[in-house]
């Protein structure tokens, strides 16, 4: 998709809004710096900021979520600007949207609404599309009573914001049509998992280990996939700049060679909808032989956002998976400092610093988890066999009179379930 900045004045202007209340989880909570991240996704959507209002109080409020007074202040700021949208940090019920809606007479939406929108915008492979459709039907189902029927759902990004997705046949219809698209969407999503999971067994099969990046949304994974590998993926300074998982081959050393996966990045509040539709895709996560977390090193939030990742690797069941925390941007002036450690690297992705030292330690760090071995099967444990031709790299097979002899290339797993038979081995 080729990227066309547009000129400030066709862009669709808005005021954003954030609520910072007693009650909240901190995690949910509005900042001058969460407000800042949403303007930059507003930008992301095609819009620009013409104003912003952070409400602190004791609890949201129930009908209008930043309490009566603010929402007249904000709808004075909207009318003072000619603003067409309303954004707000935080997750609105569909209540409140319809309550705000009416008050300050524009299109209201919160950060989830927005981060889908830019997810329509950018998909553009079929499993992408599935992806973010699935998470809109999901979004959309609670908020159908009323609170599209004033809207025409266009395609394109042309626009305006927070209106592609979903045609208006598909949004004027029942619930119980919604739960169907729903319903395919899933089964279809599942057909991706499967070869997803076929895909990987052949992979296993074939050992070719697999590193995923990983991290915040704009810390340069794509950058740093394209310095490693020599690919051209696009990669902008811009929120979600990729959305689908992009694979390259990586030549490591004269015996190693793996398979580098860029995944789209993550961020504060991401919708539970979009990581449960995106699952088949960020499975891999937990699959992966190590993980690349690449770290904005030059952002002063960069432990906050290493937190949402953390906390991201472990709902997707990838914790316990080897790591290399990669710190990015170092080229820049930094003024902020970071840790170091034996599976830490300092990189520049745009001007190679760094890069050399990151493939020695990918390069150890799978030599560990790899395991070269000889094995001596028993004839009656042929199902053993089955099992390393399937799972392992069979580098050599005879079969001797007390045994079938193999040579294999082993994963932590596949080890073990073969350890009692181990003759000699190389780590």
């Amino acid at each position: 998709m080729t990227y066309i900045d547009t000129p400030n004045q066709n862009k669709e202007k808005a005021v954003l809004a954030g609520l910072a209340a007693d009650s909240m989880d901190l995690k949910e909570r509005s900042t001058d710096e969460s407000l800042d991240e949403l303007e930059a996704l507003l930008e992301t959507a095609g819009g620009i900021s013409a104003g912003r209002i952070l409400q602190k109080k004791p609890t949201p409020d129930p009908r209008t979520f930043i309490g009566e007074g603010k929402a007249q202040e904000m709808k004075a700021l909207i009318d003072a600007e000619d603003c067409t949208l309303a954004v707000f940090d935080n997750e609105l019920s569909p209540s409140q949207t319809r309550a705000l809606e009416e008050a300050l007479g524009v299109r209201v939406l919160d950060r989830s609404g927005l981060i889908l929108d830019i997810f329509a915008q950018r998909a553009q492979t079929r499993e992408g599309r599935l992806q973010v459709e699935l998470a809109q039907y999901k979004y959309l189902l609670p908020r159908l009573t009323g609170m599209w029927t004033h809207l025409e759902r266009q395609a394109g990004t042309s626009a305006p914001i927070g209106t592609r997705g979903p045609g208006e046949t598909q949004l004027e219809t029942d619930r119980r049509h919604i739960r169907r698209k729903i319903s395919k969407l899933e089964e279809e999503l599942e057909q991706v998992r499967q070869v997803r999971s076929t895909q990987r067994r052949l992979r296993e099969k074939n050992s070719v280990p697999v590193v995923a990046l990983v991290g915040y949304t704009n810390a340069g994974k794509s950058t740093l996939l394209n310095k490693l590998t020599g690919a051209d993926i696009s990669a902008r300074d811009r929120l979600f700049d990729t959305l689908d998982t992009t694979t390259r081959r990586l030549k490591i050393s004269d015996t190693l060679e793996v398979l580098l996966s860029d995944t789209v990045g993550f961020i504060r509040k991401l919708p539970h909808h979009l990581v449960d539709a995106f699952k088949a895709t960020l499975e891999e996560l937990a699959y992966a032989d190590l993980l690349l977390h690449v770290i904005d090193a030059s952002n002063p939030l960069w432990i906050q956002q290493a937190e949402v990742v953390d906390e991201l690797i472990l709902e997707l069941g990838a914790e316990a998976t080897p790591r290399i925390e990669v710190f990015n941007k170092c080229d820049l002036d930094l003024s902020v400092s970071h840790p170091r450690g034996d599976d830490i690297v300092e990189v520049s992705a745009r001007t190679g610093n760094g890069i050399d030292a990151l493939i020695i330690k990918i390069e150890n760090i799978l030599q560990k988890t790899k395991k070269r071995a000889v094995l001596r099967l028993p004839y009656d444990k042929g199902g053993l066999l089955e099992l390393l031709h399937r799972e392992a790299s069979v580098l050599r097979l005879e079969y001797l009179d007390d045994g079938i002899e193999v040579e294999a290339v082993l994963n932590p797993g596949t080890y073990g379930r073969v350890r009692d038979y181990v003759v000699t081995e190389n780590s």
